[in-house]
């Protein structure tokens, strides 16, 4: 952000704010995307001009709009769209609702998106949107009209639409607020077949795609499985390879931290700590993530989660004994005021920009692993992709060769049983026969591309000697995959 208060904070869900990491008056995390770039771009060959062509925001619009609220007081409100990038169309990236958007904040968020899509080969170009509300100060109606009217601005202004620019989900909004603005935007277009792919992030309902809900914690989830596994790396921390046993430190219990807390602890992790804006809970001996929001639900609070210690701080949670850390809320958390007491040896960003270029210097020098934002929480944007593609084809996937799939493997298990002269149990012959759900092809083109996108990263750092980390080659190799296609359109030689 372009400006905070001299005690940085993080909105509540109550519209309160609480304490974080961050000391410094004044943040630009726009310029923070920036210097990462030019760090990065000293590994490249690109001329000066290219290189400004990519890091530049191309377009952005800032608009003010009225509201009537429910007492009848009519307000302002601002609001943004920035297209950071048009080397690839459509544009695409979520709409923030919150008290604490600028657009210092947007640009950086669309320049993330713009690097992102890059990275896990995602043709989009970056963009953001951004609303400043509290959501939680407004009742039901009252957002619908601030969302539609958001929308409308858009439409005005062509910058919304399946070719165009494309919004999804992002802190403070979800799934409702996507089926307003793609009702909004057929209300204006009826006769467009493929305006489903106006926006992603819909309800099942509203075309959306299985998954989608997950898929950024899920991807996160990925990215710290495909970390871990590799032996040299865990060696150098002193670590054995694997998620099994994991001590794993999770801030936000929202969508992203969430999920990825489930999948880990699913995989064998031990979640010891939790964080949250009311503050934060640590037990090493490791805590059921369901339980906890079970008790959060009841109680309002993670806190007096049974034996956990209570941090009223949410920052100190961070700084608790761990293996691996996962800052899943907002940008700014690890700086360098709290950075020389963060013990995790491996930090995956689940949140976009949480963590600032002092911090990262001074966590590399300990020799702690960073998984970057803008690779790491991409499996949101990743099956956006594949929701768009969806409303595209006017197909769900999986609806054509499901039962094909199925009677050619109910054909194969017969053949096997016939050949061995075995017999299948109903359990085996359930499990081969088996054609994918949308669900499961889904999660599989999610970890194909989690996967293969975190090997690009690593094998670029490993590669460049000079090169001191993940977020640096992840840089690179965006800024390889953006200049090519700017090269290729004739106009860089």
């Amino acid at each position: 952000m372009s400006k905070v208060a001299s005690e940085p904070v993080v909105p509540a869900k109550s519209g309160k704010r609480i304490k974080t990491g961050n000391s410094s008056p004044q943040v630009s995390f726009f310029n923070d995307v920036n210097r990462f770039f030019d760090l990065a771009s000293q590994h490249t060959t690109y001329s000066g001009d290219l290189l400004e062509m990519i890091k530049d925001a191309k377009s952005v619009y800032r608009f003010k709009f009225p509201i009537r609220r429910a007492s009848g007081k009519i307000e302002s409100v601002d609001a943004w769209r920035v297209e950071h990038s048009h080397h690839m169309h459509p544009t695409k990236g979520g709409v923030r609702y919150s008290q604490m958007v600028n657009e210092d904040e947007v640009m950086a968020l669309a320049a993330l998106m713009t690097y992102k899509n890059a990275i896990v080969n995602v043709p989009f170009g970056g963009a953001k949107g951004g609303i400043r509300i509290n959501p939680w100060e407004y009742d039901e109606r009252e957002l619908e009209h601030i969302t539609r009217r958001y929308t409308t601005e858009l439409i005005k202004k062509n910058f919304i639409g399946p070719g165009i620019d494309v919004p999804a989900p992002d802190y403070g909004s979800g799934e409702r607020e996507m089926s307003w603005i793609v009702d909004t935007y057929q209300a204006f277009y009826p006769g467009d077949v493929n305006s489903h792919a106006a926006v992603t992030g819909k309800p099942l309902s509203q075309h959306g795609i299985a998954g989608r809900r997950e898929a950024t914690g899920r991807g996160v989830y990925f990215a710290t499985r495909e970390c871990v596994n590799v032996p040299e790396d865990m060696k150098r921390l002193k670590l054995s390879a694997g998620i099994e046993g994991k001590r794993v430190i999770v801030q936000g219990m929202g969508n992203v931290g969430f999920s990825a807390a489930k999948f880990l602890q699913q995989a064998g992790a031990v979640i010891v700590g939790l964080c949250e804006y009311e503050g934060a809970i640590y037990d090493a001996a490791g805590m059921d993530v369901n339980e906890v929001l079970l008790h959060r639900q009841s109680s309002g609070s993670i806190l007096n989660y049974k034996k956990a210690k209570n941090f009223e701080n949410s920052a100190e949670g961070l700084e608790q004994d761990c293996d691996i850390l996962i800052p899943a809320a907002l940008e700014n958390q690890i700086t360098a005021a709290n950075a020389p007491r963060i013990k995790a040896r491996v930090i995956v960003e689940g949140a976009n920009g949480p963590t600032s270029p002092e911090a990262e210097e001074l966590l590399i020098s300990k020799g702690c692993i960073i998984v970057p934002d803008m690779y790491a929480n991409a499996g949101g944007v990743t099956v956006s992709y594949f929701e768009w593609l969806k409303n595209l084809s006017h197909v769900a996937f999986g609806r054509m060769h499901r039962r094909y799939e199925e009677q050619s493997n109910h054909d194969l298990a017969n053949l096997m049983e016939k050949m061995t002269g075995g017999q299948l149990s109903k359990e085996q012959r359930k499990l081969l026969v088996k054609g994918p759900t949308e669900l499961e092809l889904v999660i599989s083109g999610l970890e194909d591309t989690m996967v293969t996108a975190y090997h690009e990263i690593r094998n670029i750092k490993m590669e460049k000697k000079a090169i001191d980390s993940l977020r640096t080659a992840s840089y690179v190799g965006a800024i390889n995959k953006i200049a090519t296609s700017y090269m290729n359109l004739g106009i860089w030689p």
